[in-house]
């Protein structure tokens, strides 16, 4: 006969008789979830199904069945603000304090806590310091001094990237092996070491330090790792899917006592490869904890049907991933729109006049206020064309993740440079620039220089020509000094001559070492400075010469320090990640672009399915309207390339997706009958593009044949003043990137032009064609 259970007890049983609020409102997925208690479980949570709604329950469950004390829970979350959120959703929950939750916070705040308990088990006092990025670097800086490595071509930034990288992986010097160690001029794996010894005597780690310590002492003391594990009843972890190695391993080791993990992430969003997150780790979740349970957060609260459909869509291409589909109760909606643009200027402009009208509420739904709205960007030197137009036409906005273009150093920097040579006399620019890039001036000469001034009532440059002349600056310093007041004199006899402006100011930043400093910066923020700089130069080519473009971003930045209570939001599509917004447009979907070639060329087919993760994440954040566009046109490295687009674009499901005729731009490429006749999205909208007409690649081969921009070889030339244009006034003409003018006036080979599309532009007459000889189509 079999035994009759014991009744359960008083206390079991009067638990059990609780309310529970936090039950209310979830859905069968949540709340299976939150019922889940016991052993591993994944919560596979898409953009917009509540995770943080139901990770937070699922804590006040197991506080309010008594299945563990609060200190017996582990809540890891990647940022202090996730943290602070669940503390007051938790607190909302239960209502009462949740400060009793000792072990809820980021990895790097709860391994600080475990490490100051241990750190003598890896040669650390429990007071050790925790260094910053600055302090680390000059660190860095005396090892390979002490190295004799020339820090110029191995900078400190990049070894600092290399060590991080290994403590990502979990990597102590001792088994960084084989080309690793190899790396940084075949002293990485030597530097490491001396590194590590370096903060032991400081008694210091920097924030790599912190996981991969405690990752060593779990591995090299276990009767530590069995406290700890005996501890944690119950581990809940946040987006798992941005785990790196060392993570991932500290993590393991910890659940190996109870097994009751509970992981909440999205494959599909894993979007952090290239900062050692390691999307494996989510997909692999039930070969490490076999038994798990796997649940799936498909419900979206946040999107239309339209916007859930495109996305789901576009992520099906990708192999790498365990599988979901969202959807939503909330029916009907706008579709994705797509729209393609002649260049990047002119999708600016159009997104400019859309942001309005949204937030007029023309757009067949209700108004959207600009805080609803948001620009997402793939690469930061996007933002240029958007913050341009938005200062000129006097719309409020913020940029979010780092500075505005022209507050930017390397912009700041330049435009000190173009400063100098329109203004000689120009002393803050002088100031800035002496010695960026580094000119052996030490803070003497710069004083001298400074005291020169004020004694003769002179510029700095004056003072600078008259200190070298007469020996009171010697050595290496002086002969520096006197190449950069050399470079001023003839940059600025150039602009006097009325030289081509953009390819003076491409001429200055390579004669001043500038752009070879960024070059030979190991860094990982240079290649974009690199970027933004070309950004600059191609913003010069709206202007007639560089004191007309230094007086209009002077306005431009003048009038943007007013403040609004309203802006729209401009960012990169990596940092709006966890955010959301009623309305967002997409731009800049071009092959090469987005997906990045460069990701692609370094990482192939597995970055190539990130970059395709990255397109989910930003159609995710709209939750009304989603608006996706590409150019036809981009300027790469001085000279327009026609742009193909994204091959993203034609994974999307057509039928969630309207494809939009810029009214009167092209004339009716996008039109009904192209819509009915194309077979796929991406042929629809290449239809509106002139870069797939006869007319236009007939154009240009002869563009080939007479490069639009001044060649390298070209750069030092001045005008001809007394050269004569071609064209009278009243002549048809062609511009490669401005479409057809009418020639309003010309001054020597000058000419004001009034563009049928693109208003009125001033520019060389070199620069356009004969109307007859254009092969005129009508677009």
């Amino acid at each position: 006969m079999s035994e009759t259970p014991a009744p359960p007890s008083l206390s079991a049983r009067a638990l059990a008789a609780r309310p529970a609020p936090y039950l209310e409102g979830l859905n069968p997925a949540q709340r299976a979830a939150v019922e889940a208690l016991e052993g591993p479980v994944l919560m596979l949570a898409g953009a917009g199904t509540g995770k943080t709604r139901a990770l937070t329950a699922r804590i006040a469950h197991l506080l309010s069945l008594g299945k563990a004390r609060p200190n017996e829970i582990l809540a890891v979350t990647f940022t202090n603000k996730a943290a602070r959120e669940m503390k007051e959703r938790l607190g909302r929950l239960l209502g009462e304090s949740i400060e009793g939750l000792p072990w809820l916070g980021t990895f790097h705040a709860i391994c600080v806590k475990l490490l100051r308990r241990h750190a003598e088990l890896v040669g650390l006092k429990s007071n050790f310091t925790i260094l910053d990025t600055d302090d680390q670097i000059r660190l860095l800086k005396q090892l390979i001094l002490a190295e004799n490595i020339d820090e110029k071509r191995w900078p400190a930034r990049m070894l600092a990237g290399l060590i991080d990288g290994w403590k990502n992986r979990a990597l102590t010097p001792e088994k960084v092996k084989g080309a690793d160690a190899a790396s940084f001029n075949n002293y990485g794996g030597e530097l490491y070491t001396a590194y590590q010894a370096r903060l032991r005597a400081l008694n210091a780690v920097d924030f790599g330090d912190l996981l991969l310590h405690v990752v060593t002492i779990f591995q090299t003391h276990p009767d530590v790792l069995a406290q700890y594990q005996r501890w944690f009843r119950f581990i809940l972890v946040d987006e798992y899917q941005d785990t790196n190695v060392a993570q991932y391993l500290w993590l393991r080791l910890l659940a190996q006592g109870h097994r009751n993990i509970c992981c909440v992430g999205d494959d599909d969003q894993s979007i952090y490869g290239w900062r050692g997150a390691e999307v494996g780790n989510i997909l692999r979740f039930e070969k490490d904890f076999p038994g798990a349970t796997v649940i799936r957060l498909e419900q979206n609260y946040r999107s239309t049907e339209h916007i859930l459909a495109a996305a789901s869509g576009l992520i099906a291409a990708n192999a790498g991933r365990l599988g979901k589909t969202l959807w939503t109760e909330a029916e009907g909606g706008a579709k994705v729109r797509l729209i393609g643009h002649w260049d990047g200027e002119e999708e600016a402009r159009w997104i400019g006049d859309e942001v309005e009208a949204v937030q007029r509420g023309t757009r067949g739904a209700d108004p959207v206020g600009l805080n609803g709205q948001a620009i997402l960007v793939r690469a930061s030197h996007q933002m240029r064309a958007f913050e341009d137009r938005f200062l000129t036409i006097g719309l409020p906005y913020r940029v979010i993740g780092g500075p505005r273009f022209y507050e930017r150093q390397e912009i700041r920097d330049a435009m000190a440079y173009f400063r100098l040579a329109v203004s000689p006399e120009d002393d803050l620019a002088f100031e800035r620039v002496v010695n960026v890039p580094k000119r052996g001036l030490g803070d003497k000469a710069v004083q001298t220089v400074q005291a020169t001034a004020r004694e003769d009532g002179t510029s700095l440059l004056e003072a600078a020509r008259y200190v070298v002349a007469s020996g009171r600056i010697g050595g290496k310093g002086a002969g520096q000094l006197r190449g950069f007041v050399e470079g001023v004199d003839r940059w600025h006899r150039a602009v006097r001559a009325g030289a081509p402006h953009e390819a003076l100011a491409e001429t200055i930043l390579d004669e001043s070492g500038y752009t070879a400093m960024w070059q030979a910066d190991k860094s990982p923020e240079a290649p974009g400075r690199l970027e933004n700089l070309k950004e600059l130069i191609k913003a010069l080519e709206q202007f007639e010469n560089l004191q007309g473009f230094l007086e209009h971003v002077s306005l431009i930045m003048d009038n943007a320090s007013e403040d609004a209570a309203e802006k729209v939001s401009i960012m990169t599509l990596h940092a709006a990640k966890g955010l959301e917004f009623p309305a967002v447009f997409l731009p800049g979907w071009e092959d090469g672009l987005f997906p990045s070639q460069r990701s692609m060329d370094e990482g192939g087919l597995k970055a190539l399915e990130e970059e395709r993760r990255l397109a989910y994440v930003g159609i995710t954040r709209a939750e009304q309207l989603c608006t996706i566009s590409f150019a036809g046109n981009r300027r790469v490295y001085g000279q327009w390339q026609s742009a193909l687009p994204s091959r993203f674009i034609d994974e999307l499901p057509a039928v969630h997706v309207e494809v939009l005729t810029p009214p009167g731009l092209y004339g009716g490429g996008y039109g009904a009958a192209a819509r009915s006749a194309a077979s796929s999205i991406e042929e629809r909208a290449a239809r509106a593009d002139v870069y797939a007409s006869p007319g236009w690649k007939r154009m240009q081969e002869r563009a080939a044949l007479r490069p639009m921009a001044q060649p390298r070889a070209a750069r030092h030339m001045t005008i001809d003043l007394d050269a004569v244009s071609e064209f009278e006034p009243g002549a048809r003409v062609f511009h490669q990137k401005f479409g057809y003018g009418t020639v309003l006036l010309t001054e020597g080979d000058k000419l004001s032009v009034a563009f049928d599309k693109a208003g009125e532009k001033k520019l060389l007459a070199s620069f356009v064609v004969a109307a007859s000889a254009a092969d005129d189509v009508p677009f």
